[in-house]
């Protein structure tokens, strides 16, 4: 009996490893006609009428409070209301109602989601209309000078082009991320979020004294006196720090240039420290405009009859990827099963 599980086993073995070779072999191949045809690396436009959205959960959470028979009276009430509104819609001239078109930016230290919001605002600014307006819903304590350089200029593309652009601040919009949030004609943010640290930093470790201890000499050869300010592996000057900070005060000196542009009524200098305000402080100082929160702002607009659209870009997983996934849950399942077969006999024994 025991060789005969055995050999079953070894069996059972073979079998699975040949179908999962077989199952990558099929999915290396379709990845790579994917690639080969350029498919598989565009991101996926999805769009949300969030009025719509707002008004199937508040009938669904109005029909759970009522009793059976009364909930089913009311769901024949909706059927025939949302036919007349279906019939309204058709009958309806093509004036359309006030658009706000919603974004979503979640920043990290290279703001990485900067390509993705580059290409919304390319599809928008082919499709905003003159009463529209942007919402930004950011979220970025900042990073990378250059890389949230960037991220603004994209946002300064839509006030360039004399569209009407508000950024609502949930959390935290500092430093890089308050240089995207100034951008806005309309800067709003909720009472607690975080705001400012208009400022630069920089910081550089140095072992040169270590591997001087151990007898190792670093050759740094430059063509050009300030190539290399401040190194890692070098010995550091008096005179490559004073150029580094000089550096670092030039690039704060162009941060509050920016933000003075967009907000010309800020008393720059005053909040130009480095320091951080919460909601109601950075409202005091004029950093922001208003004190809400994203949700609030749109569903205020929802109230005016503005049609307000959630407007995403998704990635399309290549079926590598999705197998990958796949698989990983599937493995992480198996292996919580085990984990409770194996708590459940070692309860049975005791």
């Amino acid at each position: 009996m025991i060789e005969w599980i055995a050999e079953y086993a070894l069996f059972a073995a073979k079998l699975a490893t040949l179908v999962i070779a077989l199952g990558v072999l099929i999915v290396l191949v379709v990845s790579l006609k994917q690639r080969a045809s350029g498919q598989g690396d565009d991101n996926r436009l999805r769009v949300v009428t969030l009025n719509e959205r707002q008004r199937r959960r508040r009938e669904s959470l109005r029909l759970a409070g009522m009793s059976p028979a009364r909930r089913r009276r009311a769901q024949k009430t909706l059927r025939k209301q949302e036919k007349a509104r279906r019939k309204g819609k058709d009958d309806a001239s093509d004036e359309s109602p006030s658009r706000v078109w919603v974004l979503d930016f979640d920043g990290d230290l290279k703001a990485s989601r900067t390509p993705q919001l580059a290409e919304q605002v390319s599809l928008l600014l082919g499709e905003l209309q003159a009463e529209d307006e942007v919402v930004v819903r950011l979220s970025s304590g900042g990073g990378l000078v250059h890389a949230y350089g960037l991220a603004a200029a994209q946002l300064d593309r839509l006030r360039d082009a004399g569209a009407h652009l508000t950024v609502c601040v949930d959390k935290v919009a500092a430093s890089g991320g308050y240089m995207m949030a100034c951008c806005a004609h309309r800067l709003i943010a909720a009472p607690f979020a975080v705001i400012g640290s208009i400022g630069v930093v920089a910081q550089v470790p140095n072992v040169h004294r270590l591997l001087k201890k151990h007898d190792i000499d670093v050759e740094l050869l430059t063509a050009g006196r300030y190539k290399r300010t401040l190194t890692v592996l070098g010995e550091n000057t008096d005179e490559g720090r004073a150029k580094f900070l000089d550096d670092l005060q030039e690039t704060h000196d162009l941060f509050k240039r920016y933000v003075g542009e967009r907000r010309p009524a800020l008393e720059v200098d005053k909040v130009a420290t480095g320091e951080i305000w919460y909601g109601r402080q950075a409202l005091e100082d004029g950093l922001i405009d208003e004190i809400a929160t994203s949700d609030g702002y749109l569903a205020a607009r929802m109230k005016e009859e503005a049609r307000v659209l959630h407007v995403t870009l998704e990635p399309r997983h290549s079926l590598l990827q999705r197998v990958g996934v796949g698989a990983s849950m599937g493995i992480e399942r198996l292996g919580d099963r085990v984990m409770e077969r194996l708590e459940a006999s070692s309860w049975q024994r005791r």
